[in-house]
């Protein structure tokens, strides 16, 4: 997923990081009233997020951010956007010199228990407990990932499965493919594609985690079951230099090697990638859901029309679910340590702008999955991303790797599939892997 992680305050930083209306706790204002914050000290809260782009979600958010401070003239929001990669490299900086900002995005389950090892995040559960109706609609096991130690420090703002093959049925329906149920029916069909000069996947790897968590999240869970994943996480009974997950590796390089991706694949960024989808030179695209929003406002109407959404097929032999797909419920507001008093209270309004009902149906409304419970109305809603609420319905989440690796292991990772990807050898990057989870683990 798109996220950075901390092992220890500072070291592990420096190694492989690159890899929303209630009043705070003293008042229960009402959505868009000023509440706490209303007739009392000026107060600044500095926001770092990454909702820079243009795609439908990170509108909604930029709104609720707007609405927010017309609505609290006491409160300075100091807001900077972000890319995603930008925003990683700032956080890891700021987090080794402890110097957060007020309230940022982050992600569950690695990354944030990190930041609570390095005190860098408050709870929020006095706040949340506040509000029970908010709590208790998000979907089951959604705050597992923003707790740790019994302490809740975020809710999801979104669902993030992490990997969808986006395809356009114009191009299969021109070369006679159909759309593949089974990994070799994929090989046959990239071989096609390949043979009429189409680009069988788009691939954009320059932030080298989207291989990882886009594609080999789920080939590695297709091949080696997740079960033995959270053990080798774990260092636990199963090690990455298990034969499986060498396997799993050579997957993947077999796709490489049958050309599935196009030349320079590392040099391109996401964008990039869905503009050669979008300009009809490649057959498909991998990537996570929030990529529907970004297709719904910027892809063009031909080929939105002839879009639609799959999982990848199951891999023959693996000891995985056919029917899952990578990923977490979706990053949270993180609040700084720091923040007290009517900063706090400012802040816990801020958090439950964006991350309640109302923050939750604004995210729904733009496209983007949710982890609460909330039904979308088909009838506002654009067709591919009802494809995709549909698809969610019977897919279940598996672990994408980099929330449940360690920093180091997820550099590892990143690289060493780049590398893969290049005619690495499977083995030594398995090593590699390996020798990384266990030195941060200490095992």
């Amino acid at each position: 997923m798109k996220k950075i992680y901390r092992a220890g305050l500072s070291a592990a930083l420096a190694a492989g990081l690159l890899a929303g209306c209630g009043a705070g706790e003293q008042s229960e204002g009402a959505a868009g009233s000023s509440g706490a914050a209303s007739g009392q000290e000026k107060v600044t809260l500095t926001v770092w997020n990454n909702w820079s782009g243009q795609d439908a979600k990170a509108v909604a958010m930029r709104k609720i951010l707007d609405d927010f401070k017309a609505s609290h003239p006491n409160v300075d929001l100091q807001v900077e956007a972000l890319p995603t990669d930008g925003l990683k490299t700032r956080l890891r900086t700021a987090a080794a010199a402890d110097e957060m900002p007020d309230m940022f995005v982050m992600w569950p389950d690695a990354m944030t228990k990190e930041f609570v090892s390095a005190n860098l995040l408050q709870p929020i559960d006095e706040f949340l407990n506040s509000k029970p109706e908010w709590k208790s609609n998000f979907i089951p096991n959604a705050l597992d990932g923003f707790t740790v130690e019994g302490k809740t420090y975020s809710v999801p703002m979104n669902l993030a499965p992490s990997s969808f093959v986006f395809y356009n049925q114009a191009i299969f329906d021109k070369y006679g493919v159909k759309v593949p149920k089974t990994w070799n029916e994929l090989m046959a069909a990239v071989d096609t594609f390949n043979k009429n000069n189409i680009i069988p996947i788009a691939l954009g790897n320059k932030a080298n985690w989207v291989a990882q968590s886009t594609i080999f999240s789920t080939v590695g869970d297709r091949v080696t079951g997740t079960d033995w994943f959270l053990k080798a996480a774990a260092q636990d009974g199963a090690k990455f230099t298990d034969p499986e997950f060498v396997q799993a590796l050579k997957t993947l390089q077999d796709l490489g090697k049958a050309k599935a991706f196009q030349d320079g694949f590392n040099s391109i960024d996401e964008n990039q990638m869905q503009q050669l989808f979008n300009q009809g030179k490649a057959a498909m695209f991998i990537d996570g859901g929030w990529a529907v929003a970004n297709m719904v406002k910027t892809a063009p109407p031909e080929i939105l029309a002839t879009t639609h959404l799959t999982i990848l097929p199951a891999i023959e032999g693996g000891k995985g679910e056919a029917q899952k797909t990578a990923g977490v419920v979706g990053t949270g507001m993180g609040v700084s340590k720091k923040v007290i008093g009517a900063k706090k209270d400012a802040a816990m309004e801020l958090l439950y702008a964006l991350s309640g009902p109302e923050g939750q149906k604004a995210t729904l409304e733009s496209s983007t999955l949710v982890s609460y419970k909330i039904e979308l109305d088909k009838s506002k809603a654009h067709p591919l991303f009802a494809e995709l609420y549909e698809l969610m319905k019977n897919t279940k989440i598996s672990p994408v790797y980099d929330s449940k690796l360690s920093s180091a292991a997820v550099d590892a990772v990143n690289n060493g599939l780049q590398e893969l990807l290049s005619g690495g050898s499977a083995e030594a990057i398995a090593k590699k892997i390996q020798d990384a989870q266990a030195g941060a683990l200490g095992k």
